[in-house]
């Protein structure tokens, strides 16, 4: 795993600094933006001077490799939620029910079916994130923009889910404005009022279009190997 580049202090200051002025050049309030500290490839040494700087809600990509580091670090400290923000396989809906607390990725019907089935047989109910595909790109995970209602719908009726909110990764090459703005309003006609939206080069951006949960990971802990 990477280590992290110092200080994580602050990164992690720098970016609640750059969330608050965001939200007061929003007009919005910044207790209504969560931030997800992203530790992916990041190991526990790197990830315990964010925990000591106060932050709680963690980000991770991958089931497997969030097995394998944070048991340990969550009987070290109460009070940490643990977010999945990377694409997420149906056979993973087991270990994903058992160890988040969110999850940002649910864009199929056969994943959808997995964590209903999880979440009934474990009695726990992380919160449910639509991931929307805003540039529909082939390599990429997530619900087509046409698309997207459908299977929330399907979400809520076939399979009895608690969708919470949206999430979006707009394509790397392309101004992100539009795409987040795409995603609140999908949100918002389908009467969801949480967004998953901007890292680290764009959380600004997101905080503007109404992000309530930013993902930044390279501002805090610094470039990984």
């Amino acid at each position: 795993m990477a280590t992290m580049n110092p200080p994580a202090g602050a990164g992690l200051a720098a970016v609640r600094r750059d969330i608050e002025t965001a939200c007061r050049e929003a007009g919005r309030d910044p207790a209504g933006v969560t931030l997800i500290a992203i530790s992916k490839t990041f190991d526990a040494a790197a990830i315990e001077p964010v925990i000591a700087g106060g932050q709680r809600v963690f980000g991770e990509n991958r089931v497997q490799e969030a097995k394998a580091k944070w048991p340990p670090l969550l009987a070290r400290h109460d009070g940490i939620a643990l977010h999945l923000v990377g694409p997420l396989q149906s056979n993973k809906a087991r270990d994903a029910v058992a160890l988040f607390d969110a999850i940002h990725s649910l864009d199929r019907d056969s994943l959808a079916g997995a964590l209903a089935k999880e979440m009934a047989r474990q009695s726990r109910r992380p919160a449910l994130f639509v991931e929307i595909n805003t540039g529909a790109e082939p390599q990429k995970s997530g619900v087509t923009p046409q698309d997207a209602d459908a299977f929330i719908a399907a979400c809520r009726e076939r399979h009895g889910l608690a969708v919470a909110g949206l999430m979006c990764i707009p394509p790397f090459d392309e101004a992100p404005a539009p795409h987040f703005a795409l995603t609140a309003q999908i949100a918002r006609r389908n009467g969801l009022t949480l967004l998953s939206m901007g890292m680290s080069a764009d959380f600004k951006i997101a905080i503007a279009f109404g992000a309530t949960h930013v993902r930044v990971g390279t501002a805090i802990f610094g470039a990984r190997a």
